[in-house]
C-alpha cells in the first residue's frame, strides 16, 4: 500500500557558494529515518534534485556527529550505492508517499528553497492530509510552498529548524546563504528552538513535523514513525 511509501529527499549541492568549504548531507538526518522505515517494512525512495550522487558533508562524519548507527551505514556498500544513485525529484512527481521527508544538510539551502518540483510535490503531500517532516536545514523546503489558497505553507504553522545560534555554534553563520531562523518567521511560521543550542528539538503541528539540528535525528525519526502508525 502507498502508505507505507516515504520519499526521502536529499541536496544535490555539495559546496558553499563561496567555494571554501564542502558541504551536503548530514549524514545521520537521513540514517536515523531511513532505518526506523527499514525496520517498518517501507518501501524507501531517495530522491535529489539533480539525481544521482549524493554529497556528504565531511563535518557530519566527524566522531562528536557520526553515531554507531550512522557509521554502521557510512560502512555499508549497500548503503552507499543508494546515495550515489537517487533518483531526480522530476521522476517521482505524481506519485503517492504516506510520508515526504526532507534530511538536512547546509547544500539544501542552496538546492531546496526554489525548487517548483519540491515545492509541487510537497503541497500536494500536505494538502492530502499526508505526513510532511523536514529536519534542520532540510526546512528551508519549506519556505517558498504555498497551498492552494496561495498561502504560504508554513503561516501559522508552529515549526522548528536550524536556528541562527545553532549556525553561530557551528561556525557557519558567515558561509550560508540567508538566515535560516530569520527566513521562518519571515513567512509568518511560529519558530520555536530549544533552550540549549544543538540540542534536540522536534515540533510536531498537524501533518507537519520539523527537526531543528541533527542532534534531533533519533528523536525525529520515533516522531514521524509514531504520527504516519496513528494515520496509516
Amino acid at each position: 500500500m502507498n502508505n507505507w511509501n516515504i520519499l526521502i529527499m536529499v541536496t544535490s549541492t555539495g559546496m558553499y557558494a563561496s567555494g571554501n568549504l564542502r558541504t551536503g548531507l548530514w549524514l545521520s538526518e537521513l540514517t536515523h529515518i531511513y532505518d526506523r522505515a527499514k525496520k517498518q517494512g517501507c518501501k524507501i525512495t531517495i530522491a535529489s534534485p539533480k539525481g544521482g550522487n549524493t554529497p556528504v558533508d565531511p563535518e557530519s562524519l566527524r566522531p562528536l556527529y557520526l553515531d554507531k548507527l550512522s557509521k554502521s551505514y557510512w560502512h555499508s556498500a549497500g548503503f552507499k550505492d543508494l546515495l550515489q544513485h537517487t533518483k531526480r525529484l522530476d521522476e517521482v512527481t505524481g506519485q503517492q508517499f504516506g510520508c515526504v521527508y526532507l534530511a538536512g544538510g547546509h547544500g539544501t539551502m542552496y538546492d531546496f528553497p526554489d525548487n517548483t518540483v519540491l515545492q509541487t510535490i510537497i503541497r500536494e503531500q500536505y494538502e492530502s492530509n499526508r505526513i510532511v517532516a523536514a529536519i534542520c536545514h532540510g526546512v528551508s523546503g519549506l519556505l517558498n510552498v504555498k497551498l492552494s489558497n496561495g498561502e504560504y505553507l508554513i503561516k501559522d504553522k508552529k515549526v522548528t529548524g536550524f536556528s541562527w545560534i545553532d549556525e553561530i555554534v557551528a561556525r557557519r553563520s558567515k558561509e550560508v546563504p540567508f538566515n535560516l531562523q530569520a527566513a521562518l518567521k519571515k513567512r509568518g511560521a511560529d519558530y520555536v528552538k530549544a533552550w540549549i543550542p544543538m540540542t534536540s528539538k522536534v515540533v510536531v503541528c498537524g501533518n507537519l513535523i520539523t527537526g531543528e539540528n541533527p542532534f534531533s535525528s533519533k528523536k525525529m525519526a520515533t516522531a514521524v514513525m509514531q504520527q504516519w502508525g496513528k494515520r496509516k
